[in-house]
């Protein structure tokens, strides 16, 4: 029998992220798992294994809405599913959590926002980073580096085995720079708190395992109106160098913050889920000198004690969904930072196809 004073989740997907996800709603008292959606028994079994005896299983996402009547949806499947999934919770008076990309072009985003705002439900984007202790500090110190800034960051994987398998699936969707991206320059539009201007891409299909047009390799580079600028690198397959594959950095006219992760950018540790949010340290080095023309200040090395993992990360996420379910969080911000993440991505990927800097409009 359900607690009728529980918000029943619909978990929909149970891949990494999706058992994540479920677990977090099993282990927080104020949720409750109405069902696990998958479209075959086979995909979820191992993630059944490890929630509450007698949690429902369902194969049919649109009849399991219409069947179970959920209060709330945990989107987890492929970037192409997440638009038409959260509109049809959306519609059908659901609280929604998706994993990004939002959607598959910024007027769908839009859509999305617009509804749940006239629905009056949470909407929330699986924006992890936004919940690490670490990388909240990271753009703190940005901050404090004056203007412009220049960010610097890439997430390259040497996939291979089931990864490889799982980056070739998710490539027939969506390229890396959009799918990591969002992330990433979700980060450098919180260190500028300016506007993106414009924003060009490059990209390249480095293996014969993927279908013409998709590209397994991105690089994009955004401008500020503050004059700030980034880039952004991703690069998904067995190909794929471990020199150099995990950098983030931010110079400003007042010095730099860099993320030193001995572990996260070990050799062999690209294709690592918990290594991708790991911070470890925060290197910090201001510019000032003294009259003598030197240092004014040593560098700094910044230790958080709170270094969660990607099963807490996940959880700290479904309790910011919680907030929202509740009206305890206004998710107005969160939302149009999801829109405008989406758009810069996009717009880099539109720019490497068509061969020209995009302008962007936000």
């Amino acid at each position: 029998m359900t607690d009728s004073t529980k918000i029943r989740v619909l978990v929909v997907g149970a891949g990494n992220m999706g058992r994540s996800h479920a677990l977090a709603y099993a282990s927080i008292p104020e949720f409750e798992i109405a069902a696990v959606c998958t479209r075959t028994p086979e995909s979820r079994a191992s993630l059944m294994a490890e929630l509450p005896t007698g949690t429902a299983e369902v194969n049919d996402y649109e009849k399991a809405l219409l069947e179970l009547k959920p209060d709330a949806v945990c989107i987890s499947t492929y970037p192409d599913t997440h638009y038409p999934f959260a509109r049809l919770a959306l519609t059908a008076g659901c609280h929604v959590f998706t994993e990004k990309p939002l959607a598959e072009n910024t007027e769908q985003c839009k859509e999305l926002v617009q509804l749940a705002r006239e629905k009056n439900k949470a909407l929330v984007v699986g924006y992890i980073l936004r919940q690490h202790p670490s990388w909240i500090k990271f753009v703190e110190v940005a901050k404090s580096l004056g203007k412009p800034l220049v960010m610097r960051m890439n997430l390259n994987q040497q996939s291979y085995g089931k990864n490889w398998e799982t980056h070739k699936n998710l490539l027939s969707s969506i390229s890396p720079i959009v799918d990591c991206g969002v992330h990433y320059v979700d980060v450098m539009c919180q260190m500028t708190g300016a506007v993106p201007t414009r924003v060009s891409g490059l990209g390249a299909q480095l293996s014969d395992e993927l279908p013409a047009g998709k590209i397994n390799y991105g690089h994009l580079q955004v401008t500020f109106e503050d004059g700030s600028i980034g880039w952004y690198e991703a690069g998904w397959g067995p190909m794929m160098s471990e020199t150099a594959f995990f950098i983030k950095d931010v110079v400003g006219p007042l010095g730099s913050a860099s993320i030193v992760a001995a572990d996260a950018g070990s050799r062999g540790s690209s294709s690592s889920v918990d290594a991708h949010t790991k911070t470890e340290r925060i290197l910090v080095h201001r510019s000032q000198k003294n009259e003598q023309g030197e240092w004014e200040q040593d560098d700094e090395y910044i230790d958080l004690e709170d270094e969660p993992d990607h099963d807490e990360l996940c959880k700290r996420e479904q309790l910011f969904f919680l907030d929202g379910v509740l009206g305890k969080a206004d998710l107005t911000e969160h939302q149009d930072s999801a829109i405008r993440a989406s758009e810069i991505v996009l717009a880099a990927d539109n720019s490497f196809r068509k061969g020209q800097t995009i302008a962007l409009n936000t």
